[in-house]
């Protein structure tokens, strides 16, 4: 028997999958018509070659290049943040967690694309698979976001299948597809017996993963002698970048889907005032690690790297550079340190220029270095081009429309885990509480 979703106590949750406005498919229209605008420059492109790009000798690498640290750096927002919050049971995390795994999903997909987009052959990728060598950073990254994909994908999934069953005994036309990802899910207890420790095995080997896709990909930059890139703090660097940029994304989807869909009674003040604590950290760990790869660099004075970080500080990227620092440290520091600026507009802000200035941050790691190289030729110029523009902004394009798809067919919020929160969560808080709790000695005598 078919159940009425209008029935449902979260029946807002279930209202974007079967409620859909003129705003939906005008934004539908909009975001299609910039993605077939990108897949026809990247067509030329093809036809014509790298020429039609802004990339010279020795500026090689480009918009492409920077695009793909710095999507991949933003799935970081996703499948780590979730496992973490899950690992460390925070309560908070129910509504936050699905909105995170999707980002790591769909930004993944597009952050891998971008190395097969910067090759003038793509076919020439295949090269890894039948030709790779274990010395190359290149097989180490390929091999590390493949694994970190899977694991994100599953992991993403397994959480939803309740939520799908639910759809499925809603009933409608995309019955037999809910019904099909399901698994023959009816919440018995086997069923989540084996769902948890599913969720609870993949949570622990996720956490690893995404912490080497971002340190492997620092490898392709730091084991070459380009002056600005051969660094051993690059790992670490990288890593607390992914995360301070991913927070600063999964905060604006947050705003955005509690604004458009209205899901302020599940998407509170609270949860943003957390994560906007959160980034306050990140941006504090991130100035840390900046300054320290900098201040070694200038202690040194060794000649080609001064040219580089000169080139940075007072050369061309000066104005990058700067607007940098003021987007990922004083505007973040000055917003989330004070409570009457920590508010939803306040962290929104925060978090919009934390994106801006991480991408930024890739931007003056990739041109500078190439810029400067050390062999003895003529200081390089980059300037891209509107192919290199229009496949960046289809390429958030792609985000924004897979963001909506998705929330088309599948709820954006755990259902089920809201629900278990209502049921268990004040007990076993009261519980883990007591348990840490010191002993009433007088009790005792």
């Amino acid at each position: 028997m078919e159940k009425d979703y209008k029935k449902e106590i979260d029946y807002p949750l279930y209202k974007p999958i079967y409620e859909t406005g003129k705003g939906f498919y005008i934004a539908l229209f909009i975001l299609l018509a910039i993605a077939a605008w990108a897949a026809y420059m990247y067509i030329r492109q093809v036809t014509y070659g790298l020429g039609v790009t802004g990339m010279n000798v020795p500026v090689s690498w480009g918009f492409y290049i920077v695009n793909f640290v710095f999507f991949i750096g933003i799935s970081h927002a996703g499948t780590l943040i979730s496992a973490i919050l899950r690992l460390s049971k925070a309560e908070w995390r129910r509504p936050i967690t699905r909105m995170a795994e999707v980002i790591t999903a769909i930004v993944l997909l597009i952050g891998g694309i971008h190395p097969i987009i910067d090759l003038g052959r793509p076919d020439r990728v295949l090269n890894i698979f039948t030709a790779g060598r274990l010395q190359s950073p290149l097989l180490w990254d390929v091999t590390s976001i493949t694994a970190y994909f899977t694991a994100s994908t599953v992991y993403l999934y397994l959480p939803m299948i309740p939520d799908i069953a639910r759809l499925r005994d809603h009933g409608g036309k995309l019955r037999w597809f809910y019904n099909f990802l399901s698994w023959g899910w009816h919440d018995t207890p086997r069923q989540k017996k084996v769902l948890e420790r599913a969720i609870n095995i993949l949570m622990v080997i996720v956490i690893p993963i995404a912490v080497s896709v971002h340190t492997v990909i620092s490898y392709i930059f730091s084991m070459t002698l380009q002056p600005g890139w051969h660094s051993t703090i690059f790992g670490p660097y990288f890593v607390v970048g992914a995360i301070f940029s991913g927070i600063a994304a999964l905060i604006i989807v947050m705003i955005t889907f509690r604004k458009v869909f209205h899901l302020e009674g599940y998407l509170k003040e609270i949860h943003f005032r957390y994560l906007g604590t959160l980034l306050l950290v990140m941006s504090l760990l991130w100035f840390y690690f900046t300054f320290s790869e900098y201040l070694t660099g200038v202690f040194a004075a060794e000649p080609h790297e001064m040219r580089t970080i000169m080139y940075k500080f007072t050369g061309p990227f000066a104005i990058f550079f700067w607007g940098m620092v003021v987007c990922n440290f004083i505007i973040p520091v000055i917003f989330l340190s004070f409570k009457k600026l920590k508010k939803i507009p306040g962290i929104l802000f925060a978090s919009i220029t934390v994106v801006i200035g991480m991408w930024l941050e890739r931007l003056i790691i990739v041109i500078p270095s190439l810029a400067n190289p050390r062999l003895p030729l003529h200081r390089g110029i980059y300037i891209p081009s509107l192919t290199e523009w229009s496949l960046f902004i289809g390429a958030v394009a792609l985000f924004i429309l897979g963001y909506m798809v998705f929330s088309k067919f599948f709820p954006i919020i755990s259902i089920w885990e809201i629900e278990e929160g209502r049921k268990e969560s004040a007990q076993i808080v009261k519980q883990r509480v007591e348990s840490y709790m010191p002993e009433n000695v007088n009790n005792k005598i």
